[in-house]
């Protein structure tokens, strides 16, 4: 980009500042970045030029190869992100009136959690959901629990994004969407059923890892044929940033997570260039500004070179990074909470600079409770005044061209190639947590970050430095402990109800076509739609497959 002439000019310049303007005694000896990269004093193009990096085969145009810059040309002069809030909790009623709330207050893009026992296959009546129920999410037991949900949303004039998604919960949201009158191919929206992101984070499996990794693909399959317009897998990075990884890290286990789906997918018999343009991934926004806008940036590149080059993708939207994000929960604080609302307003800043296509903002009570209306409204204005008032939605990617920002997107690009290269060698992503290698990475970047805190060296404000004696209590959202008796009383009231010959008729057709090996969509479709529970419909499941047993353990720690 520069002659060889200016850029000696440059390189003599920069030496002659070094010793003369910037001798000075600095705060530190060493400045990196929150994941461990170096930082130097300053970036001038010869950073750009002596990485190797080439506008062209880099960096490229908006809504070009390799995507650097963004998948859309005109970005958010088009359109804005989405701003969809992630939200589940008490009772199905309970949360159908926060959906609606969302919506008035200008967050029209659904995004529902459901709780641990749902997740977890085991419903309200199991005795291990006792105390679990609802708490950090919506319990759906059966249809009727999604059809209250839903009351009065009309599921074909909005996108809803669905954590997690196996086929009982996709099963169940269709089936309310055809009873309101909505074909599955006019529904959009994203299913989040990475089964390994949710294995290194939080170690929640059901049955063992590659029959959860059948589901999913059943799962794909059917969205693929049947809904044109909907995301049918959210390959996720943000639980495991959340656990401790670094950003480079992040993007390297998240990828090698995507190959291994993709691997899955064409080995069931899918062309890429199907599936490939419906591909979704979900990042975390955290605390280092400029290494997460860079983190977004060498996603995208990477992500399109490895759809091209490896999976041979000729479309151009298989090989388009399409994410939506949300802020980072593990950086909130209970010290100080009204500080919180800083950390999101930066981090959401840093997703919309680094490309985002939809975002979640957290709200300043989540570190002690579920959000409030009030904090909830809070953090979907700081989305509106970001898109609004901060002016940086007005030109697409203003970050390009910055030495520091290109020069950081190449370190953690080569960084997270070098992890992709090594899972890749040591046999792909499942046999990476089978053997416990990358919990292992994670757990050791999560013990020096912790160690760096503990020493000061990085700072978090009201936690490790500048601390105050006493702090105001704040205004806590309170659960009413006794939606969780009326959530087990309604279990009992459906199954006395119901057609349980129905019930009976479908699941042994799911049984049977488990056994199989089936797509087990449509079965499992008609044994929901007979009122069959969730824990019956993962019981059918668990006969075939057997329960989960962890045998992965950390190495090397």
């Amino acid at each position: 980009m520069y002659d060889r002439d200016t850029l000696d000019e440059i390189k003599k310049a920069k030496e002659e500042w070094d010793k003369e303007t910037a001798k000075g005694r600095e705060r530190k000896d060493r400045f990196t970045t929150m994941g461990g990269i170096d930082v130097d004093r300053l970036y001038t193009p010869l950073d750009v030029e002596e990485r190797g990096i080439d506008y062209m085969r880099d960096i490229s145009l908006p809504g070009q190869y390799p995507y650097t810059r963004g998948i859309h040309p005109t970005m958010y002069r088009g359109r804005l992100w989405t701003v969809r809030q992630f939200m589940g909790f008490g009772d199905p009623s309970k949360s159908n009136e926060r959906l609606k709330y969302l919506m008035k207050s200008g967050a029209p893009g659904l995004n529902v959690a459901f709780d641990l026992p749902t997740i977890n296959g085991l419903g309200s009546d199991h005795p291990l959901s006792r105390g679990e129920i609802g708490r950090d999410g919506v319990p759906v037991n059966s249809l009727e629990d999604m059809e209250a949900l839903f009351d009065g949303i009309p599921l074909g004039d909005v996108s809803s994004s669905l954590v997690i998604a196996y086929p009982p919960i996709p099963c169940m949201y269709i089936a309310v969407a055809e009873k309101q009158g909505f074909r599955p191919d006019q529904l959009r929206g994203t299913y989040q059923n990475d089964s390994i992101c949710r294995d290194v984070a939080a170690n929640v499996r059901v049955i063992p890892r590659r029959a959860e990794l059948k589901l999913t693909v059943d799962v794909v399959e059917h969205a693929t044929k049947y809904m044109p317009l909907w995301y049918p897998i959210s390959i996720v990075g943000y639980q495991i940033r959340e656990k401790g990884c670094t950003a480079a890290q992040e993007v390297g286990f998240t990828l090698s997570d995507g190959i291994e789906f993709v691997n899955a997918f064409i080995e069931r018999g899918m062309d890429v260039d199907t599936f490939g343009p419906r591909l979704s991934f979900m990042w975390n926004a955290h605390n280092d500004f400029f290494e997460e806008i860079a983190k977004y940036r060498a996603a995208r590149r990477i992500w399109a070179r490895i759809m091209k080059e490896r999976f041979k993708a000729k479309n151009p939207r298989s090989m388009q990074l399409r994410f939506h994000t949300q802020t980072s929960g593990v950086s909130l604080t209970a010290q100080q909470p009204m500080n919180n609302a800083v950390r999101v307003a930066i981090q959401g800043l840093a997703a919309v600079l680094g490309g985002t296509q939809s975002l979640h903002t957290d709200s300043i009570d989540e570190a002690m409770a579920l959000p409030t209306e009030e904090s909830v409204k809070l953090a979907v204005r700081t989305q509106h005044v970001i898109a609004h008032e901060s002016g940086v939605a007005n030109t697409v990617d203003p970050m390009a061209g910055s030495f520091f920002v290109e020069s950081l997107t190449k370190d953690i690009e080569d960084e997270a190639m070098a992890y992709i290269e090594e899972i890749d060698k040591r046999g792909g992503v499942i046999e990476c947590i089978d053997n416990g290698y990358i919990q292992s990475e994670v757990t050791k970047s999560a013990f020096a970050y912790q160690t760096k805190v503990e020493k000061k060296e990085e700072i978090i404000v009201g936690v490790n430095d500048f601390i105050e004696d006493e702090e105001a209590e704040p205004n806590l959202l309170e659960i009413d402990e006794g939606f969780e008796r009326r959530m087990v009383q309604s279990l009992e009231d459906l199954k006395a109800s119901r057609d349980q010959s129905a019930v009976d008729r479908t699941l042994d057709k799911l049984r049977e076509a488990a056994f199989r090996d089936e797509n087990l969509m449509d079965t499992t479709m008609e044994a929901a739609k007979a009122y069959a529970t969730l824990r019956e419909l993962w019981d059918v499941y668990k006969e075939r497959w057997g329960s989960f047993d962890e045998k992965s353990h950390l190495t090397g720690i």
